[in-house]
């Protein structure tokens, strides 16, 4: 029955195929086309023993050479191990139009590996490329607006809730020695303009103790968002830097 709705070719269907499990570098060589026209993509080299006895049914040994000379390192030749211990198959293929056809039987099986005499190069290939794998490509950008403003977050852009004294943690008797651990940059910052947003001036005690975080931490950031008042009503206090104010205060 030739190809067409509802029929299968079946001319080729005694037509014996190979089956043959290889490693991506051989799968790519085959479909790339030879450096030279004559040159042939591959070739199978099956290796007979004339002095095997009649009793013996090991198969013949199959070994591969692709084609082409000068690639280095990479493994030109390798080994086939055959096998016929499995189920019944059949290949079929499908056109564009729709057709399908038996192309053949599986008549053996082929697991590929590297030929002994390549076993230094096929591990030497395998290690460049998991080294290529693990390399972590970064890339740098340069900003043009270097001030920081674009790169903090303005007041009012993020809610966040801040501790009460009741949530405060207990000091051990040792007061301000007791150990304080630091928050994330980002995160302090917010806590910053959220306090800002209840009253205008702070004190540094004042704002480590709202905080619970290290005085000089704490120094580093007001250093950046904050202005220091030396004089005047509100001296020894901080308040924010006009460009972090909301607009109307």
């Amino acid at each position: 029955m030739m190809g067409g709705n509802g029929y299968v070719d079946t001319t080729k269907s005694e037509r014996a195929i190979w089956l043959m499990k290889c490693p991506p570098l051989v799968s790519q060589s085959l479909r790339s086309p030879p450096s030279h026209p004559s040159l042939p993509l591959a070739k199978v080299v099956v290796s007979i023993d004339p002095l095997k006895s009649k009793d013996d049914d090991s198969p013949p040994e199959f070994t591969m050479e692709l084609g082409g000379s000068n690639q280095g390192h990479v493994p030109t030749c390798f080994a086939m191990d055959m096998s016929k211990d499995f189920l019944p198959m059949s290949v079929f293929s499908n056109t564009i139009q729709g057709k399908i056809a038996v192309e053949g039987k599986i008549l053996n099986k082929f697991d590929m590996r590297p030929h002994n005499q390549n076993l230094d190069s096929y591990g030497k290939l395998c290690r460049e490329r998991t080294n290529k794998y693990m390399v972590k490509n970064r890339q740098i950008q340069v900003i043009e607006n270097d001030s920081g403003a674009r790169m903090r977050p303005m007041p009012g852009m993020v809610t966040f809730s801040v501790a009460g004294p009741s949530e405060k943690k207990k000091t051990t008797g040792r007061g301000t020695e007791t150990k304080r651990t630091r928050r994330d940059r980002g995160e302090m910052e917010e806590i910053v303009f959220k306090l800002f947003e209840t009253q205008p001036n702070w004190s540094l005690r004042n704002l480590v103790q709202e905080t619970d975080q290290p005085e000089q931490f704490l120094k580093d950031i007001l250093k950046d968002l904050c202005v220091y008042n030396n004089k005047g009503t509100n001296q020894g206090t901080y308040e924010l830097k006009p460009e972090y104010r909301k607009s109307g205060d």
